[in-house]
């Protein structure tokens, strides 16, 4: 199976416990681009920066601040990724806690972290032809709920909605992705290598490279989904080997039960979802992975065992 859901070359809040409320910032306003406003001194851990309609710039974040947009409030550009791509929100350390919402994405990478940042909270934000949506490598305790991604584009890699994943050989854990809905078309680029899939949400332990990996991916919750997606090759340029796009993947890029240790992709918990209107529905590597998961009452060819929505803990029902 070729599993390769990510850019080729490595991919590519809560407030203050006083009881009283953060202040709210203006942008534009109180400051004129939202880096500014998480750079000033003035602005501190529970704040809250709103962003106002029309295009804005992302940014690193490195504060546990709330960024709300109001207004239809466009991420249209931002920081540059290494590999040349333009990003929306980068968390680096600091932003543990942090919340985006109600934003309107059309960058290439809209949101993803930097540092292993825990508990981020990204909510009713859309996004629109973007390579990578929602990228959470080493997090635990995000939630990413009430999003719209409409299209993908795989450019060598990417086509990813929304990826739970680690390579650092860390723990990744009680991540919950609840309420989405990831629909139309994963565009391919003229020229693309081929040879991997893209995904609409995928938890993925990625070893290349002989990278680390993960020592764990466990205990996160994926319900309550909607993902109908199609690929589609530039005809102009098809790619030398076949692109597909899986609805949910599980994947541990060894591909292999014998590895040590295996497995790291385990007790997570997928149900409630419809995958139907995208071919390859669920996919996992290695194959056996299906037994080390949860899986439960999705619409589709793979529905699951037919478990109690109480099994999904907290938000199942």
């Amino acid at each position: 199976m070729k599993h390769l859901p990510t850019i080729c070359i490595a991919v590519i809040v809560c407030a203050f416990c006083s009881g009283a409320e953060g202040a709210t910032w203006d942008v534009p306003g109180d400051f004129a681009t939202i880096q500014e406003a998480i750079d000033s001194t003035s602005v501190l851990a529970g704040d809250t920066i709103l962003a106002g309609p029309g295009n804005h710039s992302g940014a690193y974040v490195t504060k546990e601040v709330q960024i709300r947009g109001e207004g239809g409030a466009v991420i249209n550009d931002g920081p540059l990724h290494p590999a040349g791509l333009t990003m929306g929100f980068r968390l680096l350390a600091g932003s543990a806690g942090a919340t985006i919402s109600h934003l309107d994405f059309t960058v290439d990478l809209a949101i993803m972290n930097g540092d292993a940042v825990n508990d981020v909270t990204v909510d009713h934000c859309t996004f629109t032809n973007t390579i990578q949506a929602i990228s959470n490598w080493r997090g635990s305790g995000w939630q990413i709920s009430h999003n719209v991604i409409t299209d993908l584009r795989a450019r060598n890699g990417g086509g990813i909605g929304i990826l739970v994943a680690d390579f650092s050989g860390g723990t990744v854990k009680d991540n919950v992705v609840s309420h989405n809905k990831i629909n139309g078309t994963m565009h391919i680029s003229a020229g693309d290598c081929g040879g991997y899939n893209g995904s609409g949400i995928v938890l993925y332990a990625d070893f290349r490279g002989g990278g680390a990996g993960a020592l764990e991916i466990s205990n996160n919750r994926v319900f309550k989904n909607k993902v109908s997606l199609v690929a589609q090759e530039d005809p102009s340029a098809p790619p030398t080997n076949p692109i597909d796009v899986a609805a949910f993947e599980l994947t541990d890029t060894r591909d292999d039960v014998n590895a040590d240790p295996y497995p790291v992709v385990f007790d997570n918990a997928i149900g409630f979802n419809d995958f139907r209107g995208t071919v390859l529905q669920m996919s996992f590597t290695p194959t056996e992975l299906e037994a080390e998961n949860t899986i439960s009452r999705n619409l589709g060819d793979n529905r699951g065992h037919g478990l109690h929505p109480s099994a999904f803990g907290p938000g199942g029902n």
